[in-house]
């Protein structure tokens, strides 16, 4: 019986000491003080030189205010994390943005230069924050990419209504490869128009300048997202897999309440 005891004994601590290991300590990457731990990078000024304060910190929020074309970017690498941010719409738009959409966007694996993208962006994997589209997935790549950003997901058949632009995400979908454009998440509305404060009819985002929150898991090679709770959005084979996080300033006002990371 000693020896049956013992051996059942080994047996659980082997499987337990084997188990995979989930971090579950949440990190605030922004601290509600200041921007440490990001830079800058704005389309015409470069890193680090922001005279008009697109971004900057009051009562505790970080602001965006989108008057030119840029990001934040953090000062690190991360992968296998899941990555939880608080944010709203604030009340002006700028430039070629006036009376649309209000935009911004979660980039995160990203990599390579500064503004390789469109002078303001490095080559990432975009998590959409915009009216009506928020949790859209966007391969943000140039050509020649092909091989280095792509991501994997299922789609909705052609059987099924389609979009006016990109593909609708679908769980039960036909499997689809991209390296650029845009994979629409669910309940995003076909009818949607690029107009400011837009809502879909089987809307999952809050009101115009409410409070809401998405999260990115990304894992492996895998990203899930969550708006407001609800899955939206998921892709595998997701390349590359690890790269610094950026969030947009792309003609419109946001705020932002937390950035907290949770390494998995």
């Amino acid at each position: 019986m000693m020896k049956r005891t013992v051996i059942l004994v080994c047996t659980v601590l082997f499987f337990v000491q084997n188990l995979p290991v989930f971090a579950q300590d949440s990190v605030p990457l922004f601290n509600g003080k200041n921007l440490d731990g990001w830079y800058t990078f704005l389309a015409k000024r470069g890193k680090n030189d922001d005279p008009n304060k697109v971004f900057s910190v009051q009562d505790g929020l970080l602001k965006i205010s989108g008057e030119e074309w840029g990001c934040i970017t953090t000062n690190e690498e991360y992968e296998n994390y899941s990555l939880e941010i608080e944010f709203k719409t604030g009340t002006k738009t700028y430039s070629s943005r006036v009376g649309k959409a209000f935009d911004s966007g979660l980039l995160i694996h990203s990599a390579g230069k500064d503004g390789a993208f469109g002078g303001a962006w490095m080559r990432s994997i975009e998590c959409n924050i915009i009216d009506g589209g928020c949790g859209d997935f966007i391969v943000v790549a140039l050509k020649g990419d092909e091989e280095k950003f792509s991501l994997t997901t299922t789609v909705a058949p052609p059987s099924k209504p389609q979009p006016k632009g990109g593909l609708d995400y679908d769980p039960d979908g036909i499997e689809t490869t991209i390296h650029s454009g845009r994979i629409n998440r669910i309940g995003r509305d076909h009818d949607w128009k690029d107009v400011a404060s837009f809502r879909g009819k089987d809307e999952i985002e809050k009101e115009h300048g409410e409070w809401n929150t998405i999260k990115c898991v990304a894992q492996g090679d895998t990203i899930t997202v969550f708006l407001n709770g609800k899955l939206v959005n998921k892709a595998k084979q997701v390349k590359p897999q690890k790269g610094r996080i950026q969030i947009q300033s792309e003609g419109a006002e946001y705020f932002f309440k937390r950035i907290d990371l949770t390494a998995l």
